[in-house]
């Protein structure tokens, strides 16, 4: 059975930095894509990270463009996301995808099944 595990999230200040880590059980980081979103309160859940596991290649949405860095080690099993300069409206709970159907990379939420529990993050201005 697939499982994520989320951790690293955390209260921080204004311009400070987290680690977000996501391991995976039950499966081999060997699907396509991976990806981490985000979902603020009374807002969608909205993309904000992928990689492509190929090649490594990411992609960013573009309020976390040169801030934000996703990477995978596949022999630990693990997803990661370094956030730099954390804003206050980068305030939200932090979840780790992916779905074993997918063959390219998509933005969309609704095209992943495979979630982890989620990470609060939580930054003061």
């Amino acid at each position: 059975q697939v499982h994520f595990v989320e951790s690293g999230g955390g209260l921080v200040q204004s311009g400070g930095s987290l680690r977000l880590s996501c391991a995976a059980s039950g499966f081999s980081l060997d699907y396509y894509v991976y990806s981490w979103f985000r979902q603020a309160p009374g807002t969608e859940r909205e993309g904000v990270a992928f990689i492509a596991n190929s090649d490594g290649s990411p992609y960013y949405e573009d309020s976390v463009k040169g801030r934000f860095t996703i990477s995978r080690d596949n022999a630990k099993g693990t997803l990661y996301l370094q956030m730099n300069s954390l804003k206050p409206e980068d305030t939200a709970v932090y979840y780790c995808a992916t779905d074993p159907r997918l063959r390219y990379v998509s933005f969309d939420p609704s095209d992943y099944h495979h979630w982890g529990q989620g990470t609060q993050v939580t930054v003061s201005s």
